[in-house]
C-alpha cells in the first residue's frame, strides 16, 4: 500500500506499459468485473488502469508545460526587455519635452525680439519723418538767417523812413477826427 501511495505515474517504463497493454485490452480487466470478484481487486485494476491513463495524458501534457514554461519564461525576459526600452523611451521622452520647452522658451524671445524690433522700426520711421521735416526747417531758417543779413543792412534806413512817414501823416491824421 505504501508503494502505491508513492508510486509516480509520470515516469512509467515504456517496457512496463508495453508489457500492461494487453492485460488492459481484456475485457474482464475493469472494475465493475473486478468488483464483483474482490472489492481489493477492483480497486487496485482501477488504480492501474487510472494510473497509465494518467500517464499517457502526461506524455501528452509534459511537452506542452515546457513549452508553457518556456513561454512564460520568454515572456519574463520580454517584459524586462520592454521595462527597459520603455526607460530608454520614458528618457528620450523627457529629452524631447525638455527641448520643446527650450524651443517655446526661444520661439517666445524671438517674438519679443520681433516685437521690439517692429516697434523700434516704427520709431525710426516717425525719427526720419521729423528728420527730414527738420530738413525742409534747416532750408528755411538758412534762407531766414540770410534774409535778415540783407535786412540787417537796410533796417535802419527803413525805420527812418517808417518815422519821416508817421511825423509827415501825423497833423493828416487829427483832420480826419473831427
Amino acid at each position: 500500500m505504501d508503494q502505491i501511495q508513492v508510486y509516480d505515474g509520470r515516469e512509467i517504463d515504456e517496457k512496463l506499459l508495453a508489457d500492461l497493454a494487453p492485460i488492459l485490452a481484456l475485457e474482464g480487466f475493469t472494475y465493475e468485473n473486478m468488483i464483483k470478484k474482490s472489492s481489493a481487486a477492483a480497486n487496485l485494476a482501477n488504480w492501474v488502469i487510472n494510473i497509465v491513463r494518467f500517464n499517457g495524458i502526461y506524455k501528452k501534457v509534459k511537452p506542452l508545460m515546457e513549452s508553457s514554461d518556456a513561454a512564460e519564461k520568454l515572456a519574463t525576459e520580454k517584459l524586462a526587455e520592454l521595462q527597459e526600452v520603455l526607460q530608454k523611451v520614458k528618457v528620450v521622452v523627457d529629452k524631447v519635452n525638455e527641448l520643446k520647452a527650450k524651443l517655446d522658451e526661444a520661439v517666445a524671445e524671438k517674438q519679443e525680439v520681433v516685437d521690439n524690433a517692429e516697434k523700434l522700426a516704427s520709431q525710426l520711421s516717425l525719427a526720419n519723418r521729423l528728420v527730414n521735416g527738420l530738413a525742409d526747417e534747416r532750408v528755411r531758417w538758412m534762407a531766414n538767417v540770410d534774409n535778415f543779413k540783407n535786412e540787417r543792412l537796410t533796417m535802419i534806413g527803413n525805420a527812418l523812413v517808417s518815422a519821416a512817414f508817421v511825423s509827415y501823416i501825423g497833423p493828416f491824421n487829427s483832420l480826419f477826427r473831427q
